[in-house]
């Protein structure tokens, strides 16, 4: 039973480590970006040595292949047809992932409605 509380306690640090790994390279990464990477790669390190799952959210913010901090300055996404196409502009290779649009059905042509005080200026 000890065994057991001991490794949840593990990998819920080992979460708690990842997030703050992350959450200091949005930081210095003004100042020092190949910092940035070095908290990438250990919070990468952290999750294969603990056999924890790093978060989709965590994910999202490096390059799987040249393992580069992905900010929004290093990025180009473009959205195409149920498709979330991520470029690395380090080292050019691109990240797909499938995305689902809004409820909408006219393809985001919905228009706003008015509110009932809204008069039309005089043109």
């Amino acid at each position: 039973m000890r065994r057991k509380k001991d490794a949840q306690r593990a990998r819920e640090l080992s979460r708690e480590r990842m997030e703050r790994l992350f959450q200091l390279a949005a930081e210095a990464y003004d100042v020092h970006p190949d910092r940035c990477d070095r908290y990438v790669q250990i919070a990468r390190r952290i999750s294969t040595r603990m056999r924890v799952r790093m978060p989709r959210h965590l994910k999202a913010l490096f390059c799987r292949h040249c393992g580069s901090y992905l900010p929004a300055s290093e990025t180009r996404v473009r959205l195409r047809e149920g498709v979330l196409t991520v470029t690395c502009l380090r080292c050019g290779r691109q990240t797909r992932r499938p995305y689902r649009a809004g409820k909408s059905h006219d393809g985001g042509r919905t228009k706003m409605p008015r509110s009932p005080e809204y008069t039309r200026p005089d043109a």
